[in-house]
C-alpha cells in the first residue's frame, strides 16, 4: 500500500508538501507548528480542505466521493481528544466519536487487551497519548496516523511499521526522527 501527498495545499499553510509512504515504513512530517503538522493529517483524512495538490492511496485520489473509504484504511491516534460539545469545526475526535463509528464498535477492545498493547508501547501508561495510541493500534488499520507520540514509543511504532503498515506521525522528538525511515519537514 502506497499513500502520496502530491504538492498538497491546505488551509492556512502557506507551502506544499509531497511524500510518499509504503507499507513498511515509518514516516515523520516534523518542522513547522504543532498544529500545522495536525492539519496534514487530517488533510490526508479529507478533513482539512485540499486546495492544491492531491492525497491518494494506491494511486486513487482523494476526493469527497472516496474520503470515507479511505478512513476505513486509516486509525487516528490524535494528540488529545476534545470533550463533547467543545469541537466547532474539526479538530481531534470527541471520545464519542471514536467509539461511535460502526468499524470501531465490531473491535472488541477490552480494559485487558487495551492495558496489554498500552503495556507494549514502552511509554508511561498513564501518558492519554499512549491509550489513543494503543486504541489506535488495536482497530488494526492498514494504515496509522499519529500525532504527537510520545518520544519513548519510537521502536514501538517502527516495529508496527515492520509488520506492514503505513504509519505517517508528527513530531519535532529526536527519537522519533531518527527512527523514521523518512523525514518530511514543513
Amino acid at each position: 500500500m502506497i499513500l502520496e501527498l502530491n504538492d498538497v495545499l491546505t488551509e492556512n499553510e502557506s507551502h506544499t508538501l509531497s511524500f510518499m509512504a509504503s507499507s513498511g515504513e515509518l514516516m515523520c512530517i516534523t518542522g513547522g507548528t504543532a498544529a500545522s503538522r495536525t492539519r496534514w493529517l487530517l488533510a490526508i483524512q479529507g478533513f482539512s480542505h485540499i486546495s492544491h495538490g492531491y492525497v491518494c492511496i494506491d494511486g486513487e485520489p482523494l476526493t469527497e466521493r472516496t474520503a470515507q473509504s479511505f478512513r476505513e484504511l486509516m486509525a487516528y491516534a490524535p494528540e488529545r481528544l476534545t470533550t463533547l460539545g467543545e469541537v466547532t469545526k474539526y479538530e481531534p475526535p470527541t471520545v464519542q466519536d471514536v467509539f461511535s463509528l460502526k468499524a470501531n464498535r465490531d473491535i472488541p477492545i477490552s480494559n485487558g487487551i487495551l492495558g496489554e498493547e498500552m503495556r507494549r508501547t514502552g511509554a508511561d501508561v498513564s501518558d492519554g497519548r499512549v491509550q489513543l495510541l494503543a486504541v489506535a493500534v488495536l482497530l488494526d488499520k492498514k494504515i496509522l496516523l499519529v500525532d504527537n507520540p510520545p518520544k519513548e514509543t519510537s521502536g514501538y511504532l517502527k516495529n508496527l511499521a515492520k509488520q506492514g503498515k503505513v504509519v505517517v506521525v508528527t513530531s519535532d522528538e529526536d527519537e522519533i526522527i531518527s527512527a523514521a525511515d523518512q523525514v518530511v519537514e514543513i
